[in-house]
Parts: structure tokens; sequence; C-alpha cells
């Protein structure tokens, strides 16, 4: 993978007599990898983010795209920025017009695409984010939960190749944090580098393909998730607590209840490792694979699928359902939900994003190539 973003021997401090907030920071960050920047608060995650995408400029020290040192001209920040967007935790920072469709359409309009590409950018990033119904409102109506769907929609309308997403599930309910995730893979699935600071280990866990971990002004840790979490000794100085099924799959191991590895990333695959239920019959995992086009309810009948526990996972699978008006079980966390209905020996049907077939499948996968039982996936 070839280096995307990196921060070579940053040291950054807000005021001349005041701390460093950055002191000899070094790290990169690969294209195509799914990153999750962790650390306690202080540690400087939002000031990273800041320097990476050029809103402000280190004391010493370099930053560099696509291998690149940023020259901090203004002609070469807009055609940077126009490649790598921020989404910042607090939304009223990233907020400029009055009405949602108005602070959706900002950044499109000042890229001076075509009208039409803006309506259908805008219409596309309000769905994605749930927030169709309140393009009308004034920004001011709405509640913080609402602002951060709005300005996540404003950066997906700008369909940058990379994204920075600063503690984006912060502040939010436990179905819509689910939401940002989905989001983010989405995004990933189509070519997008995702970069994403979070406090929740167990979701950065299950999403993330390496790791980032600041402290004291520096990258303490680059690598995947395990080896850092291993090291309980390193995770307390970062300031983190171990994600669920990492403390859970190691408790077991000391127990001596099952291997250490492989090692499970979702409930659903710590379960089944658990339980070793290797001879029982488990449910049969269907997969629509669904485009926006797709009739979901005549593919549901088609197949004698009408009544089977339902999830959705995925852009182009949800706009089919509510083109054909189709209810299911699980609106949030499809893939995992109907994975545990499987554990409980029942069928479950998955409308899938074709995009995102592989991560949707994922967890039977890991249970089916690791000898812990069986579920049969179905693509119909």
């Amino acid at each position: 993978m070839a280096t995307l973003l990196e921060a070579d021997d940053i040291t950054f401090s807000y005021d001349k007599k005041g701390p460093k907030v950055m002191d000899g920071m070094s790290m990169k960050i690969e294209e195509g990898k799914k990153t999750a920047i962790m650390g306690c608060n202080g540690a400087g995650k939002s000031t990273l983010f800041s320097l990476l995408n050029a809103l402000r400029k280190p004391d010493h020290g370099k930053v560099l795209f696509r291998d690149k040192p940023l020259t901090y001209r203004h002609r070469d920040i807009i055609k940077m920025r126009s490649e790598v967007s921020i989404l910042f935790q607090n939304p009223n920072d990233m907020m400029f017009k009055p009405y949602v469709e108005q602070d959706v359409a900002f950044g499109p309009t000042n890229m001076k695409l075509p009208k039409e590409e803006i309506e259908a950018r805008v219409q596309e990033s309000l769905f994605a984010v749930g927030m169709e119904e309140y393009r009308k409102t004034p920004i001011m109506k709405l509640s913080y939960g609402q602002r951060k769907r709005v300005t996540l929609a404003g950066v997906l309308a700008m369909k940058p190749s990379v994204i920075i997403m600063d503690e984006p599930t912060a502040g939010l309910d436990p179905q819509m944090a689910y939401e940002v995730m989905e989001i983010a893979e989405q995004m990933h699935s189509t070519g997008v580098t995702v970069i994403m600071a979070s406090h929740d280990t167990d979701l950065t866990y299950s999403w993330a393909d390496e790791l980032r971990v600041l402290h004291g002004g520096k990258c303490m840790y680059a690598g995947e998730p395990e080896p850092f979490y291993s090291d309980y000794e390193s995770v307390q100085k970062a300031g983190l607590l171990l994600p669920t099924v990492f403390m859970m799959n190691r408790t077991m191991a000391d127990l001596g209840k099952g291997p250490l590895e492989p090692y499970p990333r979702a409930q659903s695959q710590m379960a089944l490792k658990m339980a070793q239920h290797k001879d029982i019959n488990l449910g049969v995992l269907h997969v629509i694979k669904a485009d926006r086009d797709t009739d979901v309810k005549a593919v549901i009948e088609d197949y004698d699928l009408a009544g089977t526990p339902t999830g959705v996972y995925g852009m182009s699978a949800r706009m089919a359902l509510r083109a054909t008006s189709t209810s299911v079980d699980f609106l949030y966390n499809g893939p995992e939900n109907c994975t545990m209905k499987c554990l409980n020996g029942q069928d479950s049907v998955l409308i899938c994003d074709p995009l995102m077939f592989d991560k949707a499948v994922s967890s039977a996968m890991f249970i089916n190539e690791h000898g812990f039982g069986k579920i049969n996936i179905d693509v119909v």
C-alpha cells in the first residue's frame, strides 16, 4: 500500500510559550486502509487532523500528501482539500448556511459543479444519513445529533478520496453510531481512505484495519489492533480500555477454554468460538445483493423468504427498500444481527449493497473458515 498522508517529525503548540501538543510526531497513513486514531482526551487527535488537512501549519517538521510536502500555497491547499475532507467533532464548527439543503450543497457549489449534479449529491447524501425530510429545515431548529448528520452529509456530498472523521459517533444514540460506522464502511467500499478518531474501542476494533495510538505528543503505536491490545501496560498508558470482544477472548483463553487465536472482532464470532458447536445445525444466511433498482419485495416472495428475519446493509440496499416500501427487522447493524439469528438455528435474510458483500458476510466466513461451525451463505 502507498503512503497517502504522513506526519514527519512534527512539533506544534498553540502558543509559543505553551506546551507542545505535538512533540516529534511521526506517523504514516496508508491508502485504502481503515485507520483508527486512538488516544485519551488531550492526546492531540484533533490537532493532528487539523495539521493533516492544512488548517494549521507545524512549527517544525512537515506534512506530506502523496509523498509531497505541503507547500501551504493557497492553490495547492485548495487542491489538496478537494481530495481530503475532515468531519469535525463539533458540528457547529462546520455549518455555514441557514438551511439544511444549503449547507449540504455548500461544498459542491464551491467546486462549481453543475446544478443537476449538486442536487443529486444533496439528495443522495441526505438519504445516506437519514435527513431527507429535513432538507428545508433551518439549522437552528436541529438537535445536536441531527446537526452531526447534516455535517456528515456535507462531507459525503464532496465525494472526497480521503475522509478524516473526528469522533463521529460522539453524542449519538447507539443506533446512529452503527449507522455512521456503516457509512464509513460504505465509503471505504468505494475506494475512499477513511481515518477515524474515536474513544469507542468496541466500534473501532470491529472496523479498523490499523491503529495509530497517540500519547505525549507522539505516535506510540502503529500497526494492527491485536498486538497493541495484547500489551495491557501500553493500553493503560494511552488511557484506553480493552475492546469487550478482545477482553472476553483473552479471558477464555487464559481459563483454558480455547485458543487465543484466531481473534474474533464481532460478538457473533466470539459467541460461536466460545460455544464450539461444530456439529449443530446453524441457520442459513440468505444474501440479496440489491442495487437501487432491485425489486426486493419480489425477490423475497420468489425465494419464499417472507417472514424470515431480515436486515439491511449499504446504500443501494436501503434505496431498494424504500422504492418497494419493504420493511425489515434490523435497520441497523444488519450483518451482525442476521448472523446472530443463524447462530440460534434460524435462517435470516440480509439485503446488501453488492459493494459491501465481503464485509456483510465476514462474521459468517470467520466462523466457517476456522471450523467453529457452518453457516451456509445463500446468495439469491
